[in-house]
């Protein structure tokens, strides 16, 4: 990926493919210009000592060879361009700008509410907050710039409707501001003693210059980048309501009447464009465009995906979803660091042999010491295998260029030692163009919500380990890759993806569907998948801890980009805003699975109990295991404990932890075969099962902290073996994949590929 003085990332526009399918692959690099490129197909990602190292094999591919690159510029941050080719925002007259917003971050640098404003070129016209927090308006002609400044700073998260108007007869501009603090919508009470409004007024002797090229913005506005080329700065942190501009001056009582009337938002007189958020939300979700509801349709097209869905200027606190109440969600929001696609040019493209086995694939750069994996995944075209590998990549979107290793009060005691950081947890860090995950928050405190796969991941990468040196996921399930390939398994792979588009067709070619290590996120079509395939007689092995347990989405057009709220339960590293719990591609309530009545003990008998990153365990059977019916799961592994080994901190039994249980929806008939109970007080109960924090809730004192190896028979002749714990793919590397666990779970394939029938 990098050296000291170069740096090469790259990403691909899709990460399923099939056969005759063209993938495109878009890099940028630093202080280097040609690179070689090799198709690889990964077999084993971690190069632990105790396993067998990394492995990979070329594939013969006419993209290898030699390839030309250079610096690709990214634009970070989230706003909304208007298309007026008409150039009716062009205005030279009397004009005045309005907007409803709440800002986050009103003191952190100057930030551009809307308008034409291109701050390069000193031109055009905004309403604005400036580095002090005051609300303003700014116009220039290309020389000179006049800044006239409200009456009052800007308090955070209070929500305002501010305006700013030029007269140009007799060069006055005026700026209002007013507080439209209710007891639910903000921060603050209105009860307290704050002034929130004024107006102020100056007189200015220019005029503001309209270059056709500039773009009217809404949080935003137009500047120079790199190369010259046009970009956007000055980006706006907060939340923006009904926002518009008119042609004439407003005086006070008509701002006045503006604040009173924002719910029935009657235009006003010579209205040029009224953007009203509330327009255009549908069952299926909420697109990226802010409705114009003006005479011209003037629409905003969302950049970044800003977040939509939010309560607005009027929230009352009785919804907490848009569709019971859309004209209290006006609420857009807006973030500086936002980043759904880099919108890299291609580098190169190919075409994907229809004769290549279905696998886990990835194009190779390299380059001096530089060097970068990018991954995708082969499904087959004609399904022939019996036996499927079922990739989470929903779940690698979540954690994607995740910085939750340097947040020190939080990771040190999670993780129960101090984190080791590679270099390539510092350049997630240092590089604003790679993005967040949605285990991050944006710089103003609020939750990342989107996480996409058109960037490069750092952390999606064959040799990733985490800051305590274990494998995790896309490493870490390639170790089950790796076991297949050792044991002479045929297999194919497909993505959560593919699951989410096509349903349990996806899944019907196959005998066996194996899980990640860690399918932690998961839509409703994806359980459905799985649901409707064991139902009618498929087998399933999960392999994997807390899986199956946030309500995740997609929109239909877009796989390469997931969403997911964190409400007020669950193990999480930022909560949602009151009233903001519904996903804004998917009409649905997010937070956990089992919070929506479909807890994972209901699909595969284990659900999310214990996390801990210290040390990892073992297992010990239990009185199910000794049922001479369940004989072939243990053969040949006399032992009472085993498992106690492995790359993943050198246990089976780690890192997170599921349990059977029967209260949570675990199969009257699932027999519990054998657990491991958190080995160290380091693995806590999960937090939405603490009603009362009180001492005893640690591994040592809570028999609830601990992985269940658990299996159960379906209708129809369909089965379910699940590891409880995210460490049991790792232990199957050890010793040359010959080990107990490795036994247990050939064993399991194997009956449940070939035996018609099983034990019930």
């Amino acid at each position: 990926m990098s050296n000291s003085d170069g740096r090469l990332f790259g990403y691909c526009d899709r990460i399923s493919v099939r056969g005759g399918d063209t993938i495109r692959f878009m890099v940028s690099a630093e202080a280097i210009q040609r690179v070689n490129a090799q198709v690889v197909r990964v077999i084993h990602g971690d190069e632990h000592p105790e396993g067998p190292g990394f492995i990979e094999v070329p594939v013969a591919a006419e993209v290898n060879g030699s390839l030309r690159v250079s610096k690709q510029f990214t634009q970070v941050g989230s706003f909304a361009r208007i298309r007026d080719s008409a150039g009716l925002l062009r205005l030279n007259g009397p004009l005045t700008l309005y907007a409803y917003i709440w800002p986050t971050t009103p003191k952190l640098h100057d930030q551009v509410i809307l308008g034409r404003w291109d701050s390069t070129r000193k031109s055009g016209y905004a309403l604005a907050i400036d580095e002090e927090g005051y609300p303003e308006f700014r116009m220039g002609d290309g020389s000179r710039v006049a800044r006239v400044r409200g009456s009052t700073p800007l308090i955070g998260r209070c929500w305002y409707l501010i305006a700013a108007s030029l007269d140009p007869r007799t060069g006055n501009v005026t700026v209002h501001q007013r507080g439209m603090v209710s007891s639910y919508n903000s921060l603050l009470s209105p009860a307290l003693a704050c002034d929130y409004g004024g107006t102020s007024q100056r007189r200015v002797d220019l005029s503001p210059r309209n270059d056709p090229e500039t773009e009217f913005l809404l949080a935003g506005c137009n500047v120079s980048g790199p190369d010259g080329k046009r970009a956007v700065g000055e980006l706006y942190n907060g939340k923006i309501d009904r926002c518009g501009i008119v042609s004439r001056v407003l005086e006070g009582d008509e701002i006045g009447a503006l604040a009173s009337d924002v719910e029935r938002g009657e235009l006003l007189e010579r209205t040029v464009a009224h953007w009203d958020p509330t327009v255009g939300y549908g069952p299926s979700g909420i697109d990226d465009i802010i409705r114009d509801v003006g005479p011209h349709q003037l629409h905003a097209y969302g950049h970044n995906r800003p977040v939509r869905g939010m309560t607005g200027v009027n929230w009352r606190g009785r919804e907490d979803s848009y569709r019971m109440a859309p004209g209290e969600y006006g609420g857009v929001h807006f973030h500086e660091d936002a980043l759904i696609d880099c919108h890299w040019e291609p580098s190169c493209s190919w075409k994907v042999p229809a004769d290549l086995r279905s696998g886990c694939y990835a194009l190779k750069l390299s380059g001096g010491d530089l060097e970068e994996y990018i991954p995708f995944f082969l499904r087959a075209s004609k399904p022939t295998a019996k036996i499927a590998v079922l990739i989470p990549v929903t779940s690698y979107l979540a954690y994607a260029n995740e910085q939750l290793s340097f947040n020190s009060p939080v990771v040190q005691p999670i993780f129960g030692r101090t984190p080791i950081l590679s270099e390539a947890d510092f350049v997630r860090v240092e590089r604003p163009e790679l993005g967040l995950s949605t285990y991050d928050t944006h710089l103003d405190g609020a939750g990342v919500c989107f996480s996409s796969y058109h960037r490069p991941i750092l952390n999606m990468r064959p040799k990733y380990r985490l800051a305590i040196g274990s494998p995790w996921q896309y490493p870490a399930d390639l170790s089950i890759i790796g076991w297949l390939e050792s044991k002479g398994y045929e297999y194919e792979v497909l993505c959560d993806e593919d699951l989410h588009r096509e349903g349990d067709a996806a899944l019907s070619p196959y005998r066996l569907v194996i899980t990640g290590s860690h399918p932690e996120s998961f839509t409703e079509r994806m359980l459905d998948a799985i649901e409707g395939y064991l139902g009618k007689g498929g087998r399933l092995v999960y392999t994997g801890g807390n899986g199956f347990y946030w309500v995740s989405s997609y929109r239909e057009s877009e796989p390469w980009c997931m969403e997911v709220r964190k409400l007020d339960s669950g193990s999480r590293a930022w909560q949602a805003m009151p009233g903001e719990h519904y996903n804004q591609t998917e009409a649905v309530r997010s937070g956990l699975w089992r919070n929506r009545g479909r807890a994972p003990q209901k699909l595969v008998g284990v659900g999310f109990a214990s996390e801990g990153f210290d040390v990892s365990g073992a297992y010990t059977k239990l009185s199910d295991a000794r049922d001479p019916a369940l004989a072939w799961i243990f053969e040949g592994v006399p032992e009472e404990t085993f498992g106690g080994f492995g790359l993943a901190l050198g246990g089976s039994a780690g890192l997170e932890l599921d349990r059977y249980d029967r209260l949570l929806g675990t199969p009257p008939t699932a027999r519990l075969l054998a657990t491991a109970q958190g080995p160290t007080d380091n693995y806590p109960r999960v937090s939405e099962e603490i009603y009362y924090n009180f001492p005893g809730q640690g591994a040592s004192q809570d028999y609830q902290c601990r992985a269940d190896l658990v299996y159960f028979t379906t209708k129809g002749g369909g089965a379910v073996f699940s590891t409880g714990s995210i460490a049991w793919a790792s232990a199957l590397p050890v010793n040359k994949f010959d080990n107990t666990v490795s036994w247990i779970m050939a064993n399991v394939v194997e009956a449940f590929v070939d035996r018609e029938t099983l034990p019930e």
